[in-house]
């Protein structure tokens, strides 16, 4: 890669190419190895041609360089930003420092970096090897420092949380160390300017993964390429009500939902907020889509933050039931209340998820700042005349009930309805094509499907979901359709796919979903045809 200038360029390329095919956020070079001093140049116009091309290629990419050999050559972390590194740091977007730097470290780096000094990162290792403050539970021991010098961050193996299996168990032990993250550090979330927004919560992982209230996969999962907005959910200790990431119940979309359960006092509204933000609200008509499972007397609604240029706030809480979160006059802290109905998806829903959608119309230049999740118990069949007409009476206010519902996905949008180009308009194509022999006179199949719309223009999808069907010249049966996952490009590989021998045809399926959240109907997307060797013979 480094023997001459061309074939350091040649290689920068190339990995521009493949970051710019696969979406990556850029890239960090970590080389460490002892370096012959004579390929240093070719190094450094790697670097800078790497940096310039990617810059070119991906706006908002960024090029790191890790802190390992020097300008000489020689592996030996620094630390720090010094003479040794900065030749490295001046060609590229960052340093990302080794681990085991001492106190007056960042400062230094910082005076070294000028006014670059943002773009030092001091490494922190959270297994604590040598690091600042020890790392693990302390690891915000470093973070308050680095915040007070004023240079920024990169933790290294946040995963010792799960590794090290901490107690009680995952997720609380996650909350709770990404809460000490917080508090050290804030939270700086980047959303949409402008709509849509959508997001299902999905951390690209779980135990199963559903689209659209229906479950399509069983088993454990990782696909990073998945992951959607997180809300800003903190760390509640013993709260009675609590805001949690759940991967256990099935989920609306994707790996998991947002639960709110606990108790819940009779005529209390709790709310807590899932994004900030601040999206355009332009047009004369938005529309909200969400999806709910609740208990029969845990009611959920959503309310949005609203602000304009001249300092006006305001605020709109929606929900099906809006009687339940207006039954005292001291709840009617809203501006305005927005009935949403159940939705029609073109595709069954499960029975526990339902959708509700509706539409708001918000005075012109107003920004959406916040979304929050709302919840209180609906109201019973009946009222009391003592029970100031919400159906509990004053002595029963305070009463402590079971509350249970989950938030499965929110879709903001601009358009009621999401226009999908018809199959038609594709082409889909099959490469790479291999047969090998399975069990029990099967075959297994292996390719690379590609798709791309026959006008040549970029598809403006946020992802594909893949299925297959196994066609038999039996017409009258029915081939199940079987989920093989997902694809944020317009490329999927199928491996070793079985293919039992009364198999005639293989169809696949590839699913546009917008960015909006919304899915093709299966029935009008793109499709690839493969018919097995034996079958074809």
């Amino acid at each position: 890669m480094l023997a001459t200038e061309a074939s350091a360029q040649m290689y920068a390329e190339r990995l521009t190419e493949l970051a710019a095919y696969l979406g990556f956020d850029g890239w960090l070079i970590n080389i460490e190895v002892k370096l012959d001093i004579q390929f240093i140049d070719n190094l450094k116009e790697f670097i800078n041609h790497l940096t310039k091309t990617m810059h070119a290629a991906v706006p908002g990419s960024l090029v790191i360089w890790y802190d390992a050999i020097t300008i000489k050559g020689a592996l030996d972390w620094q630390n720090k930003l010094n003479e040794y590194n900065k030749p490295f740091f001046d060609l590229c977007d960052g340093l990302f420092s080794n681990y085991t730097w001492k106190a007056k470290y960042p400062q230094e780096s910082a005076v070294v970096a000028g006014e670059r000094k943002y773009d030092v990162y001091m490494g922190i290792d959270v297994y604590g090897r040598n690091t600042f403050g020890g790392g693990q539970w302390n690891t915000n021991v470093a973070l308050d420092l680095l915040k007070k010098d004023d240079v920024s961050a990169a933790i290294f193996a946040p995963g010792w949380v799960y590794e090290t299996k901490q107690p009680p168990n995952f997720r609380t032990a996650q909350n709770r160390w990404w809460g000490l993250v917080q508090e050290s550090w804030g939270v700086l979330q980047s959303y949409p300017k402008q709509l849509p927004f959508y997001s299902d919560f999905d951390q690209g992982h779980g135990y199963q993964v559903s689209i659209e209230g229906v479950k399509v996969y069983g088993a454990p999962w990782d696909n990073i390429s998945c992951q959607s907005f997180q809300p800003m959910l903190k760390y509640a200790g013993d709260r009675g009500l609590q805001t949690v990431i759940n991967f256990e119940d099935e989920p609306y979309s994707g790996g998991n939902c947002v639960t709110v359960k606990g108790s819940l006092q009779q005529n209390e509204i709790f709310s807590e907020q899932l994004f900030n933000g601040g999206l355009s609200m332009e047009g004369e008509s938005v529309y909200v889509f969400y999806s709910v499972k609740a208990d029969e007397r845990s009611g959920l609604g959503l309310s949005l933050d609203l602000s304009s240029g001249n300092n006006e706030s305001s605020s709109i809480l929606i929900a099906d039931d809006t009687a339940a979160f207006t039954r005292k006059k001291q709840h009617r802290k809203y501006g305005s209340y927005v009935k949403a109905d159940k939705a029609e998806p073109h595709t069954p829903v499960h029975q526990n998820w339902v959708v509700y959608k509706a539409t708001i119309q918000p005075s012109a230049g107003f920004t959406l700042t916040g979304i929050n999740i709302v919840c209180t118990m609906k109201t019973t069949s009946g009222t009391d005349p003592e029970t100031d007409g919400d159906g509990s009476s004053e002595a029963g206010a305070n009463r402590s009930l079971h509350y249970h519902a989950s938030l499965g996905h929110v879709s903001i949008r601009n358009t009621e309805e999401t226009e999908f180009p018809p199959a038609r308009s594709w082409v889909t194509e099959g490469e790479y094509i291999s047969w090998s022999n399975g069990s029990d006179e099967s075959k297994l199949a292996s390719l690379k499907i590609s798709w791309e719309l026959e006008n040549k223009q970029q598809a403006p999808f946020m992802k594909y979901n893949v299925y297959v069907e196994k066609l038999t010249a039996d017409s009258n049966a029915k081939a199940p359709r079987i989920f093989l996952g997902v694809a944020s490009v317009q490329v999927f590989y199928v491996s070793d796919l079985e293919v039992p021998s009364e198999v005639t045809t293989l169809k696949f399926f590839i699913q546009p979903c917008g960015r909006d959240g919304s899915c093709q109907g299966l029935h009008e997307c793109p499709k690839f045809h493969l018919v097995p060797v034996d079958s074809a013979m």
